[in-house]
């Protein structure tokens, strides 16, 4: 597993899964949309500590500055 994944990109995933995690708890979000959304934060959670995005490969995307 070759990481893809550069600091900006990782950065922005942490933030957009921890604005999840406050709508959630704040009660905005419920149902349905808070369980999407919940686990797409997981994703983005995931994938940001271990620096490496499935989804890129097809795309050949390499956010990265080292390859």
């Amino acid at each position: 597993m070759i990481k893809n994944m550069g600091t900006v990109d990782r950065v922005i995933r942490i933030i957009l899964a921890v604005i999840v995690a406050i709508l959630y708890f704040a009660g905005i979000i419920s149902g349905l949309l808070s369980l999407i959304l919940g686990i797409i934060a997981i994703i983005f959670l995931l994938t940001s500590f271990i620096s490496f995005c499935p989804l890129y490969i097809p795309f050949k995307i390499n956010t990265r500055k080292n390859n």
